[in-house]
């Protein structure tokens, strides 16, 4: 890649520097202006179904989710269309299946949806810890490739900027989670969501023009780009042929995407079952046409800018995006061309943002609420402190990731972004189901399901090709590669549903309590009673 013009780097800077002001402005006049859980939480459930549908896929288009996606499907084509497919399939489930019963169960974390059926500390505790360990690897994943990033956008390649664009970036998100809350960061998703629709429904039009709007030639094009024709538009290219590495993978993305917890914490600021449906509509409606675009978007970047060149800019293409909106627009571009190079660039920096903020958002409630509490504390904290430990959580969350951020920044961190999904998969989405659904669930399965599925989860990846033994791993120079696929989820999903079964089977004395505390509660969660009040504890 030969850089991009001086003229589209200082107005990307200028436009980086009004986004800042911008959301920072949005979170102080939108965030809650009293001491009040329920404010800092929900944001007192005051979203329309429209924007509580962007601000959901806001929060679940993350900067991996576009910049990995679109250079997936630029260097290996049909496998990477199967995992924008899969990424879409993944909140549909969510719609259907959990959205409802999810936002009748819930009050403001996922600790008060898996008290409601097992009161006590225990699982307090162990929720915070399962929310930790999803997310803190998810958000350390983003902020250390932010650095890289804004260094190819603006030009800036030495490792001092690179280290600072990521201690600021994790300064932003700091600001935005303890300033906005629930509702002040919904609006920067909102606005997120908007700008990256924009832009890329632009950058597809004028990939679509150059080809005359003709799929069939587009396709043939990014095979021949892509340096292998015969097998571009084939299953395998990814997974070199290992057909049950790449059920791994979707049944990784299909189970993990929509349940991590800065997801299914917003099911809980919906104002009634009605709303929590159609706010699902429109944010599943958002993501198709995202994921759409993604795929035209990474076909392009295969056909017009080419594997060699995308390889060089990044060994997992996620410049893409950015190197296919450059080639189309040429190496004279006008000053509106020039305006959508920064539109993309803006793009991108606020779904990095917007996607770090929601993350350290989540982690905060789960720290103040789940742990802090009412799972280290048997009495209740009055609103004013508790509202006081979510924003120091948010603080600590957010020190911690952007130190490991910055010092890890020279490693390929791809295995931190899978072993999130992997968590979700294995540990959450079991527990959900099993909670919501199953009558004899009981606390012991519960604690196996998260435990065992989390355990499996960060145990198993430590063997595979993402941590060592190949060139794009952590440590491309070891190999203690033990575990055959790429993702865990084709052993760790089954242990941790087994988990919660024989949980709740060895637990059996508790069953009939179990059976009868699901029987009152199944009205409320099936049938769409909320809950408003604190969740019971012991």
């Amino acid at each position: 890649m030969t850089g991009f013009s001086s003229e589209a780097q200082t107005m990307s800077l200028i436009a980086f520097i009004t986004v800042i002001t911008v959301t920072l402005l949005l979170c102080v006049m939108t965030g809650p202006d009293r001491d009040d859980l329920g404010e800092y939480y929900t944001g007192y459930r005051s979203l329309s179904p429209v924007q509580s549908g962007m601000a959901i896929a806001g929060d679940y288009i993350s900067a991996g989710t576009v910049l990995g996606t679109i250079g997936i499907i630029a260097l290996v084509g049909y496998d990477g269309v199967t995992l924008a497919l899969s990424t879409v399939l993944s909140l549909v489930l969510m719609m259907f299946l959990l959205a409802e019963p999810l936002r009748n169960a819930g009050r403001f974390t996922m600790g008060d949806v898996f008290t409601r059926r097992a009161p006590g500390p225990a699982v307090r505790i162990v929720t915070a810890a399962v929310t930790l360990a999803a997310l803190l690897p998810l958000v350390v994943f983003q902020l250390a490739g932010a650095g890289d990033l804004l260094a190819v956008v603006l030009g800036f390649h030495a490792d001092g900027f690179k280290t600072g664009a990521i201690v600021f970036l994790g300064v932003l998100m700091i600001a935005y989670a303890a300033i906005g809350g629930m509702k002040g960061t919904a609006f920067i998703q909102i606005v997120k969501t908007v700008v990256l629709l924009g832009a890329a429904i632009a950058v597809t039009l004028l990939i679509l023009d150059r080809y005359d709007f003709s799929l069939p030639v587009l396709l043939d094009a990014a095979g021949r780009g892509s340096g292998a024709p015969d097998v571009y538009l084939a299953s395998g290219l990814q997974f070199a042929g290992d057909e049950l590495d790449m059920i791994s993978t979707q049944l990784t993305v299909v189970m993990g995407a929509a349940v991590l917890p800065q997801i299914t914490m917003r099911m809980f600021t919906a104002r009634s079952a009605t709303a929590v449906r159609r706010s699902m509509s429109w944010a599943v409606s958002i993501v198709v046409v995202t994921c759409l675009l993604i795929v035209v978007i990474g076909f392009g970047a295969s056909a017009i800018v080419g594997r060699e060149v995308l390889v060089t800019g990044d060994p997992q293409g996620k410049t893409a995006f950015l190197m296919v909106t450059q080639a189309v627009l040429g190496a004279d571009p006008t000053t509106l061309e020039t305006l959508l190079f920064t539109a993309v660039a803006t793009a991108i920096f606020l779904t990095l943002l917007a996607s770090v903020a929601g993350i350290t958002l989540a982690c905060a409630n789960t720290l103040a609420h789940d742990l802090v509490a009412h799972g280290l504390r048997r009495v209740a904290l009055p609103h004013r402190t508790e509202m006081a430990i979510a924003r120091s959580a948010a603080a600590g969350v957010g020190l911690v990731a952007l130190v490991i951020a910055a010092g890890a920044r020279h490693l390929n961190l791809q295995a931190l972004l899978t072993l999130s999904f992997c968590i979700g998969a294995s540990a959450v989405a079991p527990a959900l189901v099993y909670s919501l659904f199953w009558h004899r669930f009981s606390r012991t399965g519960l604690l196996a399901t998260l435990v065992i599925g989390t355990v499996a989860s960060l145990v198993l990846m430590t063997g595979s090709n993402l941590v060592s033994g190949s060139p794009q791993s952590v440590f491309p120079d070891e190999d203690f590669n033990w575990f055959p696929f790429t993702t865990t989820g084709l052993v760790s999903v089954p242990l941790g549903f087994l988990a919660g079964w024989l949980g709740t089977i060895l637990s059996e004395r508790d069953a009939d309590g179990e059976r009868q505390r699901y029987e009152e509660l199944e009205p409320s969660i099936l049938a769409g009673a909320p809950a408003t009040t604190g969740t019971p504890e012991s």
